[in-house]
């Protein structure tokens, strides 16, 4: 399949736009209590000096002493607390949902581990951002946030405004060949939507209890079972092609771009758990990538 690059990646007007990430705010909302119900002594964990970065990431953005962060699309904070972990200086996140970050703002608050959280949507607080002063070394975001992007070329031009010069952007992401298959390994949905709206009436999934007690390294509460999410939520499944062309258009230069058959959560029903919160696919299916890495640096 070929992608073309330069199609117009716009789900409507930036007024029907931002009425689409308002229903993902709700629908957020919902799912974050879910996920979270699973999670135990959280701040315990971080008091005691723990992280919840994968290997792959913490590689990919390097040493961060004297470095400031700000985490993009950074759900309920835990990511964005293990960054500050690894040594960053200073580390903002950004999200949309309510309930993300009033989460995220009191694991910090009762961890110790000091962060600024601000609840935005991400292109509104990229246009605000880029009218101030401050900004930052890195621009980091990971693991099913593209998708919920609306325009991609409004976002990476927003990254690169608030870089430093010589500063990155680096993401680690669930590839989109990955997302074309239901759980059964069936093939249902496009490689790309090019930037339209992907309905999903049952909204944000409990993927959390989905990937199960190993991917919860601070440890694992049953928490809510059976999770159904009363809002709906709109996906934007976006080629690697256009991604990187984004960013290559937004004036920043591509380092980095790898692929992964592997997958740092459980995305299908059967998939083999070749070590701790690493996944492969199940014997017999051939190998296709399951996650990417990027990693972009501004002149």
């Amino acid at each position: 399949m070929t992608i073309d690059p330069r199609y117009d990646a716009s789900a409507g007007t930036p007024d029907e736009r931002r009425v689409l990430h308002e229903q993902n705010r709700l629908s957020w909302n919902e799912a974050t209590k879910a996920h979270n119900s699973h999670k135990a002594n959280q701040a315990a964990f971080f008091r005691a000096g723990g992280h919840k970065l994968f290997p792959v990431e913490t590689e990919l953005l390097g040493d961060l002493r004297d470095k400031s962060v700000v985490h993009v699309q950074c759900n309920a904070g835990q990511d964005t607390l293990s960054i500050k972990q690894l040594g960053a200086e200073r580390v903002t996140g950004v999200d949309i949902s309510d309930e993300a970050i009033d989460f995220a703002r009191k694991l910090s608050a009762d961890s110790g581990v000091p962060a600024t959280f601000h609840r935005a949507d991400i292109y509104e607080w990229l246009a605000e951002a880029a009218k101030g002063n401050e900004r930052w070394d890195v621009v980091f975001c990971s693991y099913g946030a593209v998708i919920w992007l609306s325009d991609l070329a409004s976002w990476a031009k927003g990254i690169a405004a608030v870089l430093k010069p010589r500063g990155r952007f680096v993401t680690v992401e669930f590839h989109p060949i990955e997302m074309m298959f239901e759980v059964d390994y069936s093939h249902k949905y496009a490689y790309s939507t090019h930037g339209k709206p992907l309905t999903w009436s049952d909204g944000i999934e409990d993927y959390v209890a989905r990937s199960g007690p190993n991917n919860v390294p601070s440890g694992w509460l049953d928490g809510v079972q059976d999770f159904k999410n009363p809002q709906a939520a709109h996906e934007f499944h976006w080629g690697t092609a256009e991604i990187i062309t984004s960013l290559l258009d937004a004036g920043l230069t591509l380092e980095h771009f790898h692929e992964y058959d592997y997958v740092t959560h459980k995305v299908y029903d059967e998939m083999r758990e070749v070590a701790p919160r690493k996944w492969e696919l199940r014997e017999g299916v051939p190998s296709f990538p399951l996650m990417y890495s990027i990693a972009a640096r501004k002149p």
